[in-house]
């Protein structure tokens, strides 16, 4: 994505399946343009993101990546920003 953009994995199969929502937040990051982020919404079930895919990531990516967890949302989930450097 040319853009910043937010995916939501707050939803049906994502609400019990950990493994998935690593597996897609992976995708939804190698998917978003360099310069430009992607808020990755997670299940309120899982609790903040930083406890199990940020260091998932941060481990794969590398240097490209930067996170930072936002908060969370009226709904129950936690947001997790994932900017891909330049």
């Amino acid at each position: 994505m040319d853009r910043n953009w937010s995916i939501s994995f707050e939803h049906e199969e994502y609400e019990k399946n950990v493994v998935l929502i690593v597996k897609d937040a992976m995708e939804a990051v190698r998917n978003t343009a360099k310069g430009y982020y992607v808020n990755i919404v997670t299940p309120e079930g899982f609790g903040n993101p930083d406890n199990y895919l940020t260091d998932i990531l941060q481990d794969h990516f590398k240097d490209r990546i930067k996170t930072r967890f936002i908060d969370q949302c009226g709904c129950g989930g936690y947001v997790l920003r994932v900017w891909k450097e330049n």
